[in-house]
């Protein structure tokens, strides 16, 4: 496999690359044939539910279990040759991830400290807990879930890596937290830095996310710009009117009715736009809005009625 585009500063344009990724455990494979390639200075979002893929694959590429077939590398070097190296340029969060019950925050705190060398900056350590809201003083056994997410989290800032690999990192944090996190991702973005995360929270996933690859089945399915995912060639259309319109109202070819609720309608229109705006007149439009589509729909179409008819 090749070493991937080289920018003007001599670093590889693409920190991840996999090529035919997959993972087999016994009988059922975890991953198939996954190539991904995920740029420097973008945040990508990994999409799938439970036992699609999302968190074999960053297993893989922290050298935590090994392929059965294809490569990985990230910043250039193969994942599982490089390991050490590696891990010492990323901040890694587990969906699963364990702590010593009987330690404090703290205490676990200074030991990834010692492990990362110089690169901590202590005040950031404790900018980070003032962030999130974090008391690293208490025990660990007596910490909420929400709390031991957020002693993850610092563990895997702290050190400020080049490459965050996180998997669900605003699982069971509140709305005002949940924000900062996405902050502080954006930030390390802006810094140049790259973040690879899982999610099933996709209003959050659109709302920071450059590009977003969904698996199914172990089956990477499509990759691509959350705007260039979302946009759609079609009209999503709400209105309100006076008066309820007749039931044959709008019925031209490439207008589907998605709702119908007394005086209210929304439509998706695919053709036909002008004839519909000329129809809507007659009936005095007390509101209208039209509604984007979500990354939601999208990641619904491949688990939805496409997931269905492929099962």
């Amino acid at each position: 496999m090749n070493e991937g585009n080289i920018n003007r500063d001599g670093l590889a344009e693409d920190v991840i690359q996999t090529h035919q990724l997959t993972v087999n455990y016994g009988r059922h494979r975890g991953i198939i044939d996954v190539d991904l390639a995920i740029h420097r200075g973008e945040i990508f979002g990994f999409l799938g539910p439970n036992g699609a893929g999302k968190t074999t694959a960053m297993r893989v590429l922290l050298d935590v279990i090994r392929p059965t077939a294809g490569h990985a590398r990230i910043f250039g070097m193969d994942c599982q040759q490089n390991g050490v190296t590696i891990r010492e340029r990323v901040g890694y969060l587990p969906g699963d991830v364990s702590f010593y019950e009987g330690m404090s925050g703290n205490r676990f705190l200074d030991i990834f400290t010692r492990l990362r060398g110089d690169r901590v900056d202590p005040g950031y350590r404790r900018q980070l807990c003032e962030q999130l809201n974090f008391n690293p003083g208490r025990r660990i056994k007596e910490y909420s879930s929400g709390n031991r997410q957020k002693l993850g989290l610092v563990m895997a800032l702290m050190h400020q890596p080049e490459l965050l690999i996180l998997d669900e990192p605003t699982l069971g944090l509140d709305p005002l937290v949940a924000r900062t996190v996405l902050d502080l991702l954006k930030g390390a973005r802006d810094q140049g830095r790259t973040v690879f995360l899982s999610s099933h929270i996709l209003s959050e996933v659109q709302s920071i996310c450059d590009r977003v690859g969904i698996i199914r089945e172990g089956r990477l399915v499509e990759v691509g710009g959350v705007e260039e995912l979302t946009a759609q060639p079609f009209h999503r259309i709400r209105m309100v009117f006076n008066e309820k319109p007749p039931e044959d109202a709008f019925g031209y070819d490439g207008v589907y009715i998605n709702r119908r609720f007394e005086d209210e309608i929304e439509l998706e229109v695919r053709e036909n736009l002008n004839a519909v705006i000329e129809e809507a007149l007659n009936y005095e439009i007390m509101d209208i809005e039209t509604h984007p589509v979500t990354l939601e729909e999208v990641f619904l179409t491949y688990y939805g009625e496409r997931g269905q008819n492929n099962d």
